[in-house]
């Protein structure tokens, strides 16, 4: 029904002379893009349809996944069985599952996801993500308390996972400063704990960059 309305207004608009407008597929696509977890699409013989911005960012260099003449392959033989399984019951038994493939310093978590029915199905590939929120989801926050640059760079860290010992001795401070800047940065945003923190940090929509429109 939306994609017969978007149709019949860019019937309209062309035929007025005026610019065509964007069909709703096309609005969809740029909505995908918005999100910050990377969503793939595979036809019923497992070739990729669509990927949106934070797939295909995932996918660029990754050791474990790689697309291939179109299809989703993946990079390690042990990981062949467990991905083609679950895409086999997505398929077939229609059942959602969870995939987990590991490498030696990363690690992604694919929902499985069957979509639609015979004699088109398709199914959704939903990937993990690789940090907690978009760096300028975190830089929007900290502008929005006041954090300073310094209070933000804590910040990033310590949703990074990092420890505040740890923080002091990349920053190359004594741990009595990071403490006083946590200790800031929670008066500030009204939270009482660094876990409470980095839990707000996580549930914050997406901010993607704009420049990434630009690339090829």
């Amino acid at each position: 029904m939306v994609a017969e309305r978007a149709e019949r207004t860019a019937e309209v608009a062309a035929s007025a002379g005026g610019p065509r407008p964007l069909s709703a597929g096309a609005w969809l696509a740029l909505m995908l893009d918005e999100i910050d977890y990377g969503m793939v699409l595979l036809s019923p013989d497992g070739r990729v349809q669509h990927m949106n911005h934070a797939a295909r960012a995932e996918l660029e260099g990754s050791p474990l996944l790689q697309v291939q003449q179109a299809t989703l392959q993946v990079r390690r033989p042990q990981d062949y069985e467990p991905l083609r399984s679950a895409l086999h019951d997505a398929a077939v038994r229609r059942r959602r599952r969870l995939v987990t493939l590991e490498a030696a310093d990363q690690t992604l978590t694919i929902a499985v996801v069957p979509l639609g029915e015979m004699p088109q199905p398709a199914t959704l590939l939903v990937l993990s993500k690789s940090r907690v929120c978009e760096e300028l989801s975190l830089q929007g926050y900290a502008s929005h308390y006041g954090l300073t640059l310094a209070e933000g760079q804590v910040l990033k860290a310590l949703c990074a996972g990092q420890t505040p010992g740890n923080v002091a001795e990349r920053h190359g401070v004594a741990i009595s400063t990071i403490r006083t800047q946590i200790h800031a940065i929670r008066a500030k945003t009204g939270m009482q704990s660094i876990s409470s923190l980095v839990q707000q940090i996580a549930r914050l929509p997406p901010l993607m960059g704009a420049l990434r429109c630009l690339a090829p």
